[in-house]
């Protein structure tokens, strides 16, 4: 049996806006309110895990012991499978320069491998997302969305963030990055895990 949700705040356990922003706006109809972990001075604790589960409960319990709230945190990230599903867990982590994260070399380096492997098109890809939900007496639950496309090139769209100019997903001629916030919500791998987490910790 699920263990549903019953207080009004939760804590998510990131400190990118953009994720905290798509949270906050799936939350609201719920009548939760959203804060997150860099609001809280939170520290980002090392992601240690090899799979996508195993650094959302890093995150989401390291969360909810720290402030006795209830704590979401989300993994996720894209899989490209001519590169043997890298970046994967490491998706950020190609990200990152001594001034901070940077999504246009993530993709550039993403583009440059498939390149250099002569990789087929199309380029079979898929963004993950697995959400923990963690209560401060150690329960979770665990809810997962993956959405299915390509690789694309050039870059395409300002919109959404991470790799979403260079994500096309399946059954649209359109990447992430070029798509309205609100339709990509609606089908995206976060929006799928989202989905699921209300159906069962809110519904």
């Amino acid at each position: 049996m699920t263990r549903k949700f019953t207080g009004d705040r939760l804590l998510v356990a990131t400190h990118n806006a953009g994720k905290l922003e798509e949270m906050a706006a799936l939350l609201a109809p719920h009548g939760v309110s959203v804060v997150g972990a860099a609001e809280l001075g939170l520290p980002e604790p090392e992601e240690t895990e090899t799979t996508f589960v195993g650094n959302a409960r890093i995150k989401a319990h390291a969360a909810a012991r720290a402030t006795s709230l209830p704590a979401l945190a989300d993994d996720s990230g894209i899989e490209i499978d001519a590169l043997d599903g890298a970046p994967g867990v490491h998706t950020a982590d190609w990200a990152e320069t001594p001034q901070g994260r940077d999504f246009v070399l993530a993709m550039t380096r993403a583009h440059r491998e498939l390149e250099a492997r002569n990789a087929s098109h199309p380029r079979t890809a898929r963004f993950c997302c697995t959400l923990v939900l963690a209560w401060p007496d150690g329960h979770d639950e665990v809810f997962a969305g993956v959405m299915p496309g390509q690789v694309v090139w050039p870059m395409r769209g300002d919109q959404g963030h991470g790799y979403d100019p260079i994500f096309m997903p399946d059954g649209f001629d359109i990447t992430f990055g070029e798509m309205d916030r609100w339709q990509k919500n609606r089908i995206s791998h976060r929006g799928k895990a989202m989905a699921a987490l209300m159906a069962g910790c809110f519904d």
